[in-house]
């Protein structure tokens, strides 16, 4: 029997088929190993139980896995867990000891997973691809005997060791990705490897190590570090699971930065009972919904709006059922690949078989039972991102990928459709033209409807401390009414260029609420920072008011001008009266946007009541009054 095959240099050949079929039949003899045979051994690891840690959708709280940590290890007489391993690769029985506990870890597993589709992340020691009897095919008839499939479980590859040989690794990785395996590059950034361990597995998930995430948002270092690794992540078509979180304000930039999902304690610590898993973590997909309610993911309609549906094929199918789909739909040039449980794998373009069609004996060789089945090597991948995501974050996956394509969509890492470059382009022109609707037509600042949504972020974001800032300008109506509208508008955008330079920041964010009253929100900066710097700006606009008056005003220090009742008298030179409402983290700021208004509004009256000119009160000053007896504010001003 002939075998049609293609060789090294893509050029297709025939030959006997006996040869190697019986390599085939030799290599799978090769990869039964022997079961663990030592019973000191197997007493030993029989004492050696696992739990099973969360790893959920950062939008949703559903659970997309849960990592197999291993426990007892004290009980089986090791120091340590990776003492385990080590004594195992010593006596080389790694191999055999691994397939041990992966197999318990499968088994106990299977008692919570019942009928959902929930992935089970399994520790590999990459030591394994170094030992003499490792063989890959081990895994596939446990997860059968326990109703798995294949795509039930991901293999996560650590850094913790060098490995002697990439390409070895990259083969065997490759050849479990074929099967329909996932692979996770865990505690990225911490070990050997680096970026080289990235480039040769080539994996689905990237685990980013807990030292990174770690009061991240008080580390800039860290925070560069964590984007850095997220935007590579994405460009290779990888998702990000973001390692250790444990407080909400990990949780929230993490979240913001662009990470996929989060394990760690913030979610639920690893529990040995599977009665403690759950299938939806309510906690995490509560803070998404009182995002929402307070304004947030605006974007998601329009996103939504653009997401096109391509039928995507599937990764276990034919090369022939993708031609005849090629045919069925001429106008489209790839297909969207997903697995059995919808999540994408990536795109099968047309241009992909055109080495094989044009060649002699391509199309036979495509068409060959034996080939056909396994379409992995025609598989590209492109970035994948959730429809939760802002339009901001899309545009700087795709910008950094560039592909043909656009981004394939996700909603709780299930297929949904795919962004085109087009669908961008028109998301990103409708973007503008909400932002010019909501902009301040003199000052070019974000309005009254984007200020209001700043609130709203302000206010259920406790990870960080914020100072709400107010400017309103005193005595501007007699200045307006002495030289005209033209000037006043001068004056106000003077004020705006002077804010602009003050905001000039990620942190920071600039609104103009209209007439000669502004708005600043300063995110994470210390108190008394803020003050001093508020009061260099009040009077930096002081000094230059003064060039807005005529040589003899400046000189009187006064204007004569009517005041609201019509009475002619002397007016003071303007000025800025300036109220800071202070948000502490940490603290439940347990009011709406109404009431936040009104207490800078009080804030603000007694601001222009001061001498100075100034007032600062902390929010929790106000919400304990508010719940007894109204405010007094004068107790709570503070005259720069």
């Amino acid at each position: 029997m002939n075998l049609l095959f293609m060789d090294d240099k893509g050029e297709c050949k025939m030959e006997n088929a006996s040869p190697m079929i019986n390599k085939i039949e030799n290599k799978k003899r090769r990869c039964s190993v022997k079961d663990l045979k030592d019973r000191h051994w197997i007493e030993r690891l029989s004492k050696i139980d696992y739990a099973y840690q969360a790893i959920v959708n950062i939008h949703t709280g559903n659970a997309f896995g849960f990592e197999a940590l291993l426990r007892c290890h004290v009980q089986a007489g090791f120091i340590s867990i990776d003492d385990v391993f080590d004594q195992a690769y010593n006596q080389g029985i790694l191999h055999q000891v691994d397939l041990f506990l992966r197999k318990k870890a499968i088994a106990k597993f299977a008692r919570f997973k019942g009928s959902s589709h929930v992935k089970l992340f399994y520790n590999l020691d990459n030591r394994l691809f170094d030992t003499t009897d490792y063989s890959p095919g081990n895994t596939a008839q446990m997860l059968e005997d326990h109703g798995y499939a294949l795509d039930d479980i991901c293999f996560e590859i650590s850094e913790k060791h060098n490995f002697h040989c990439h390409m070895k690794v990259s083969k065997v990785l490759n050849a479990y990705r074929s099967q329909g395996y996932k692979i996770a590059v865990d505690d990225c950034g911490a070990g050997f490897s680096g970026l080289q361990m990235l480039y040769y597995a080539e994996p689905d998930y990237i685990k980013i190590d807990r030292f990174f995430i770690q009061n991240l948002q008080n580390d800039p270092k860290k925070r560069l570090f964590v984007s850095t690794i997220v935007n590579l992540a994405h460009f290779m078509g990888s998702l990000v699971l973001a390692e250790g979180v444990e407080t909400l304000g990990e949780y929230q930039l993490c979240k913001e930065i662009g990470c996929d999902m989060v394990q760690g304690y913030f979610v639920q610590k690893p529990q040995l009972d599977l009665a403690q898993l759950l299938k939806r973590y309510n906690s995490i997909g509560q803070l998404t919904r009182n995002e929402r309610r307070n304004g947030r993911f605006e974007d998601r309609s329009l996103i939504t709006s653009q997401t096109s549906y391509i039928t995507p094929v599937y990764s276990n199918c034919s090369i022939s059922t993708i031609f005849d789909q090629f045919r069925g739909e001429e106008d489209t040039s790839f297909f969207p690949v997903i697995n059995s449980y919808s999540e994408p794998v990536g795109v099968i373009r047309e241009t992909a078989f055109k080495d094989y069609i044009y060649s002699k004996f391509g199309r036979q060789l495509l068409e060959n039972p034996s080939l056909g089945k396994n379409i992995s090597r025609f598989i590209t991948k492109i970035p994948i991102a959730d429809i939760h995501s802002s339009v901001e974050k899309l545009i700087e996956i795709y910008t950094q990928f560039n592909n043909i394509e656009g981004l394939i969509m996700v909603e709780d890492m299930k297929y949904i459709g795919v962004l085109s470059t087009n669908a961008l382009l028109k998301i990103i022109n409708e973007k503008n033209l909400t932002v010019a609707r909501n902009q301040n037509p003199l000052t070019k600042l974000p309005g009254n409807t984007m200020i209001h949504e700043y609130f709203a972020k302000t206010l259920s974001d406790i990870s960080s401390t914020y100072h709400l800032v107010y400017f309103d300008f005193d005595n501007f109506k007699p200045f307006n009414d002495r030289y005209g509208f033209r000037n006043g508008d001068r004056l106000i955008l003077m004020f705006a260029d002077l804010l602009k330079k003050a905001g000039f920041s990620k942190n920071r964010f600039v609104g103009h609420v209209g007439g000669d009253d502004f708005f600043l929100g300063i995110k994470g900066s210390s108190h008394s920072s803020i003050i001093k710097e508020m009061e260099n700006l009040a009077k930096r606009f002081k000094k230059n008011a003064e060039s807005f008056y005529d040589l003899n005003t400046l000189k009187q220090g006064f204007l004569l001008a009517k005041d609201r009742e019509n009475k002619q008298r002397k007016m003071p030179l303007m000025t800025v009266s300036v109220a800071v409402l202070e948000l502490s983290k940490y603290q439940e700021r347990a009011c709406s946007i109404e009431d936040a208004g009104n207490m800078i509004a009080q804030l603000k009256k007694e601001a222009k009541r001061s001498k100075a000119g100034f007032s600062n009160a902390n929010i929790m000053d106000f919400i304990p009054c508010m719940l007894q007896s109204p405010l007094d504010v004068s107790q709570i001003v503070i005259n720069a």
